[in-house]
């Protein structure tokens, strides 16, 4: 009953998290193509934005201690949306295609050396955690797991608590790497922003609300369509 509560309560704050985005985007689009861009203004609608995804980022966290399995499938996105995803999230080194079709004939020479660093550095996190990550699903075809859920309905007592200790322990590895993946998401947006101008921020961000947003409206018009 608790999980199916807080699995509620995100999809109310998920659907109420999207109007939110919306307005923002809204407000990043208007002042992107403003003639006369104040660059403290950018900064601050930077500041919103950001904030805006580590709520996101905070209120899933507490989703992902009740059911982390729950956060491999999420019912609140689309099946569309599901196949963007990469350990519950978006895969870190999708932000610089979006880097580059929003500001990429305004970075300086120095700005495109330092992300091309930060790909580097992202790109090596990424493998460590797809690693992590493979050699999690590969112990579920080794014992005690593998053999526990073939005896599934005819487990002793015994079985039953060790099965109990291992699934506790296979949530326990799944919710550490989702939390490594949404660090790594974090970290590359904030590098990306340190690099980047307020006003090539304003932009980057708007262009990767509106391929989110864009995401989810292709998404369910091929589920109505279904």
């Amino acid at each position: 009953m608790a999980d199916s509560i807080v699995q509620a309560a995100f999809i109310s704050f998920f659907n109420n998290w999207l109007t939110t985005q919306q307005t923002l985007l809204e407000k990043l689009e208007s002042l992107s193509e403003s003639i006369n861009k104040d660059e403290e203004e950018c900064r601050d609608l930077v500041a919103k934005v950001l904030s805006h995804y580590e709520e996101y980022y905070k209120e899933r966290t507490k989703l992902v201690n009740s059911d982390v399995f729950l956060c491999f499938s999420p019912p609140w996105l689309t099946s569309f949306e599901c196949s963007l995803l990469w350990i519950s999230g978006f895969k870190p080194s999708m932000v610089f295609p979006l880097v580059k079709k929003s500001v990429g004939e305004l970075l300086s020479a120095a700005q495109t050396h330092k992300i091309e660093l930060v790909r580097a550095e992202i790109r090596r996190g990424e493998r460590d955690i797809g690693q992590a990550m493979a050699r999690i699903q590969e112990s579920l075809a080794e014992p005690p797991i593998f053999y526990l859920m073939k005896k599934m309905g005819k487990l002793v007592d015994g079985e039953i608590s060790e099965l109990d200790t291992a699934m506790d322990d296979l949530k326990k590895s799944m919710t550490v790497i989702i939390g490594n993946a949404d660090n790594l998401r974090a970290l590359t947006v904030t590098k990306i922003v340190e690099i980047l101008s307020p006003v090539q921020s304003v932009k980057f961000l708007a262009t990767a609300a509106e391929f989110q947003i864009q995401a989810r409206k292709l998404g369910l018009q091929k589920l109505s369509k279904a």
